[in-house]
């Protein structure tokens, strides 16, 4: 977290301090760069696909948010109980959270700092820490799903009682963490390989089933079918579009490769949009594995599935052990994976908004206290990660409104700032978003705890 601490006080590109953003990523790159033409020349110097293969991986650690065990969740459950119609929610959730990232990691670029740094910067103090404490909250939540998913998949995998994984979670999480003090490169790759597993685990899952192409094509087509699926789907939206990568990726991309001119700042952008071109696509294949996985298996079945223990017997049963086992593993690497980039993202969070910066440990202990107490408790998994995934969805404004204003200012991007199209249709996205959890509120005012 050098980088951060170093940069407390830029705030734009003409402040003249991107230097300072240098973090972890200078260190890799500190061999003689007069030789090379300078950090971005340096990284490319294999040329070829090599060269561009070292500019891409914020993309796929921001992407590994998009696959987490609440997806699991929310996918399977609408899956389950509403067959293929809810497909294009997945389609639109990712294409709106390819936008959301690709904003991300241009501002920066474009700064050298975080979106929370840039807030606390342009924002009257009293919403900075507003914007704290709730991204805290989603903190919580989003811990929530990654540590029941990891210990889920352990218990399923290893008979380890649920509340003992739940602790073994925590400590792999530290320790794939612990690889960024060898370099950003070593992190990415770890987090890369985990999500290759999930990836590889699904597409197995898929071809042992039989899918119904022309129901999965109607799915397609925007509808739904009651409030009920309106629940889900916004839970779909909270458990793809995150917030926490939201603060994330642009401090991914402010840490890594610093550019030092406009031009070396749009070739970076351009890899970017490359690197989260590929993960998203990546992870939305996945998230659209797990809904029609659940269509396939239990929709027709008519099957109440409330538990992913549930849904791994269910698989078990009709795909075989082989098909079982996959899912089991798949659900573990993204519960270990997802876990350590929540954690990441937290010391962001804290430290852009507020200056303030806590022990990992104490972090990782105050917020997975709810979600050992589940453990402890045994309390329905399914229903409690999609409760998760729609507290989630509720913090997607509150990373999504500053993006979008930051982001349209000349004063803050310099020539990267968003063309009025882009600006547009980012905003659209925030008003849908909100829109999708207005109702939600009134839908849950009216019909209480039945909606869920």
């Amino acid at each position: 977290m050098s980088g951060l601490r170093a940069r407390k006080r830029a705030t734009t590109p003409a402040a003249g301090e991107r230097g300072a953003s240098l973090a972890r990523g200078s260190a890799e790159l500190s061999p003689p760069l007069t030789r090379w033409g300078g950090y971005l020349r340096h990284a490319r110097r294999h040329g070829g696909l090599r060269g561009i293969l070292a500019l891409l991986g914020p993309g796929f650690v921001a992407a590994v948010a998009y696959q987490d065990p609440g997806n699991f969740a929310t996918n399977i459950a609408g899956g389950a109980k509403y067959g293929y119609l809810l497909a294009w929610v997945v389609v639109a959730a990712n294409v709106m959270a390819m936008l959301v990232q690709y904003l991300s990691a241009k501002i920066g670029i474009a700064t050298g700092c975080n979106l929370p740094e840039l807030c606390r910067a342009r924002f009257p103090r009293p919403v900075t820490w507003g914007l704290w404490v709730q991204a805290e909250l989603i903190a919580v939540a989003t811990d929530l799903a990654e540590f029941l998913g990891a210990a889920i998949a352990l218990n399923l995998l290893f008979g380890v009682p649920k509340f003992v994984a739940g602790v073994i979670t925590a400590l792999v999480s530290f320790a794939i963490l612990g690889l960024q003090t060898r370099g950003y490169r070593r992190f990415e790759l770890a987090i890369i390989g985990l999500f290759a597993i999930v990836f590889l685990g699904f597409l197995y899952d898929l071809s042992s089933v039989n899918v119904d192409g022309g129901a999965w094509a109607r799915g397609l087509i925007p509808s739904f079918a009651g409030s009920g699926s309106v629940v889900i789907a916004v839970g779909i939206l909270g458990a793809t579009v995150m917030p926490h990568v939201v603060y994330l990726h642009s401090a991914l991309t402010a840490d890594r490769i610093p550019g030092r001119d406009t031009r070396e700042r749009r070739e970076l952008l351009g890899f970017q949009r490359l690197d989260i071109g590929i993960a998203m696509s990546l992870a939305g294949i996945i998230n659209m594995s797990l809904l029609v996985l659940a269509a396939a298996l239990f929709y027709h079945a008519n099957n109440g599935i409330d538990s992913i223990e549930e849904v791994h017997g269910g698989i078990d049963a009709v795909a075989g052990g082989g098909a079982a086992t996959a899912f089991a593993i798949a659900l573990l690497a993204s519960g270990l994976s997802s876990s350590s980039v929540g954690t990441y993202a937290g010391q962001v969070v804290m430290q852009g908004f507020i200056q303030r910066q806590i022990p990992l440990f104490l972090r990782r202990a105050v917020t997975m206290a709810p979600s050992l107490v589940v453990l402890a408790v045994d309390l329905p998994t399914t229903t409690t990660l999609i409760v998760s995934q729609v507290i989630l969805s509720f913090g997607i404004p509150f990373a999504l409104v500053p993006l979008v204003l930051l982001t349209r200012r000349r004063s803050v991007m310099g020539a990267l700032v968003n063309r009025r199209s882009t600006t547009a249709i980012a905003a659209l996205v925030a008003v849908v978003i909100i829109g999708l959890n207005l109702f939600l509120i009134y839908d849950l005012a009216v019909n209480g705890s039945h909606a869920l």
